[in-house]
């Protein structure tokens, strides 16, 4: 087993690196400004919960050093087929047929035959995938609402049932492990999941998920949000200063958004909104 998600990892990681001399996009995701045509015209159902701040000792930069991750609030499910139709209504350029090249490769919206028909094989209750940065990103926007960073979306999928952090826990590594290996899990409806200690449904095994910031990590220790660093140092440096080697299920999430560009739309990577509190300026 272990040397199967070792094989797994490695296989994504050289992919990152062998685009290293890429350049990335951070720059682009970090400022660009998304054109809604109704900004406030579309409003999700979705229930939302507090997430109180914390810190948290995330699997990259500096050993030992925490990170302090402020209150938010976020979706208690991941979004949905039916929410995300019910946006594209209401928002037409992020259709499948109106959607510009710059923001989603050819695999959006893939499954769908027409800009607001579900295929007969996904269910309005599933959860929205093969959906780019971008659009997510337009999503979360138009209801005053953004997608989670990484610190904020680790700091709360570390929880289980009933601890907040139970990474130590090897049952609990199993357990998600366990669910990565299982086929076709976009095709299950949200919420079948155990919630965890914070009332939020999916955040394993189900699908990925996009961040805001989903290719700022692991490019530096000390200065993850230092987006002018070099590019190479995610090849080598940085997979070495990992707080937790043996923990092969964050490995591969880290991996993964370090594989993928803001513009793809794969089958298995779908989202969930966050929105900003009060307390979030104040901590």
């Amino acid at each position: 087993m272990k040397f199967f998600f070792q094989i797994v990892f490695f296989f994504i990681l050289s992919s990152s690196c062998q685009n290293a001399s890429e350049k990335i996009d951070n720059k682009v995701t970090k400022s660009v400004t998304l054109k809604n045509d109704s900004i406030w015209n579309f409003t999700s159902k979705t229930p939302m919960v507090f997430i109180q701040s914390g810190t948290y000792q995330p699997l990259y930069g500096v050993k030992n050093k925490e990170v302090k991750v402020s209150s938010f609030l976020i979706d208690v499910y991941p979004v949905t087929n039916q929410e995300f139709k019910d946006f594209v209504i209401t928002h037409p350029d992020w259709r499948k047929s109106n959607i510009k090249k710059l923001f989603a490769d050819k695999n959006y919206m893939f499954a769908w035959q027409k800009d607001t028909i579900l295929p007969e094989n996904l269910e309005e209750k599933a959860p929205i995938t093969n959906i780019s940065w971008y659009a997510a990103k337009a999503y979360c926007d138009c209801q005053g609402k953004r997608l989670p960073t990484v610190d904020e979306w680790e700091y709360i999928a570390m929880a289980d049932e009933s601890r907040k952090d139970a990474r130590k826990e090897e049952s609990y590594n199993k357990m998600i492990i366990s669910q990565y290996e299982k086929p076709k899990t976009y095709l299950n409806l949200v919420g079948l999941n155990p919630k965890n200690v914070w009332g939020v449904y999916d955040l394993h095994g189900l699908v990925w998920e996009w961040t805001s910031d989903f290719n700022s990590v692991m490019i530096t220790g000390e200065s993850r949000n230092d987006f002018e660093t070099d590019n190479n140092l995610f090849c080598g440096s940085e997979s070495v200063n990992a707080t937790d080697l043996m923990n092969y299920a964050a490995f591969m999430r880290y991996a993964f958004r370090g594989s993928i560009k803001a513009d793809f739309s794969v089958q298995n990577l779908g989202f969930r909104c966050v929105k900003d509190t009060i307390l979030t300026k104040k901590n």
